[in-house]
């Protein structure tokens, strides 16, 4: 037999699944909780007994992607075998990737977040743990002097060339270059930076 926490966990968790396909298929103006709580095949106000409205169960979206994507991060700086400088073109290419396959998310990740005080919390929290996991990363290769102006630079070319890849700006017939080889450039060049100084 379902316990009544079960039972509304279940509930949370097919409302923020139908959220996130919602997401994925036509971006956030496609997220109501009327079509999501349609999808997730629960009654009409069911969504509003987890979500007030609809801020905040995008901002839940967003705070469990950036976690998926702190533990991306983390796993890859543990890992024993890599180099710094790997290391760094996995995690950013782990972020580049949200963006390659799930555009509407990866706007969502890097919007300030909306909703009721718990979903913004949880957003806040799980977007500087990431960051957390990424400046550990970048601090690894360059040193903790250099680490936030490098990670600045990092992240501003990587969205960057995410933005003009999903927007075909960015091809390789166009610029002779895929996105991996630009990545790999800017990881050599700071690596190389941070090391001369």
């Amino acid at each position: 037999m379902v316990s009544r926490v079960e039972s509304a966990a279940a509930t949370r968790r097919a409302l923020l699944d139908a959220a996130a396909e919602l997401l994925d298929i036509g971006g956030p103006g496609a997220v109501t909780l009327r079509e999501v709580g349609a999808r997730a095949g629960v009654t009409r106000g069911a969504p509003y007994r987890h979500f007030p409205n609809k801020g905040s169960l995008l901002a839940t979206i967003a705070a469990e992607a950036l976690e998926r994507l702190a533990d991306e991060v983390h796993t890859v700086r543990t890992d024993p075998k890599a180099s710094p400088a790997d290391k760094l073109h996995r995690a950013l290419s782990a972020l580049m990737e949200i963006g390659r396959r799930q555009p509407h998310l990866y706007r969502l990740m890097f919007t300030a977040p909306d909703g009721d005080t718990a979903a913004i919390d949880a957003a806040v929290q799980a977007g500087d743990r990431a960051q957390d996991q990424f400046l550990a990363v970048v601090g690894d290769l360059v040193g903790a002097q250099h680490t936030h102006h490098f990670a600045a630079l990092l992240l501003t070319s990587v969205h960057g060339i995410t933005d003009m890849e999903a927007n075909g700006h960015l091809s390789a017939h166009k610029w002779q270059v895929t996105s991996d080889e630009l990545v790999s450039t800017l990881v050599s060049m700071i690596a190389q930076q941070a090391g001369s100084e």
